[in-house]
């Protein structure tokens, strides 16, 4: 019996991500992959918290996004858990992005992994970086959020 796949699900985040930037556009890039990282991509064996997205020579590459290879890996394969991946996107939003990352303050951060379609796809983010007043200020809102979903809770009951 083969096994579906739902059309859109989240495979890892980069929480810190969302801390450490204000995000502009956000784009979807194809990931390229070998067979080991798919079936460990399957099992969840994901960590995109130190990736950044670098460009060279008119293309983008993921570094840092952090693969461990499963215990059955084969015999016939090295696999390498921090390689850096290929990101497939069309030429023109590459040339937009290399244009954007040009100006300053500007950077490519990899927000999420997620399948599409059967394929691995990468959620890309042009950001700029948050100052520290800004950072406070995201704490700020969170610990807020929380007071209130505790008062709401104990008041419910």
């Amino acid at each position: 019996m083969a096994h579906k796949q739902d059309s859109s699900t989240r495979i890892a985040e980069n929480k810190k991500a969302s801390y450490n930037y204000f995000f502009e556009e956000k784009y979807e890039a194809g990931m390229v992959l070998q067979g080991w990282e798919v079936k460990a991509v399957r099992e969840g064996k994901v960590q995109l918290t130190d990736g950044y997205v670098v460009i060279r020579d008119g293309e983008l590459y993921v570094i840092g996004c952090r693969i461990d290879p499963l215990k059955t890996a084969s015999t016939h394969v090295n696999p390498d858990s921090i390689r850096t991946k290929k990101l497939l996107m069309h030429k023109d939003e590459i040339r937009r992005l290399i244009g954007k990352v040009e100006q300053k303050g500007y950077t490519l951060v990899p927000i999420n992994l997620h399948w599409k379609a059967g394929k691995v796809k990468c959620e890309v983010a042009l950001a700029k970086g948050k100052a520290e007043h800004d950072k406070r200020d995201t704490i700020k809102d969170r610990e807020g959020k929380r007071e209130v979903e505790r008062a709401m809770k104990s008041r419910n009951r």
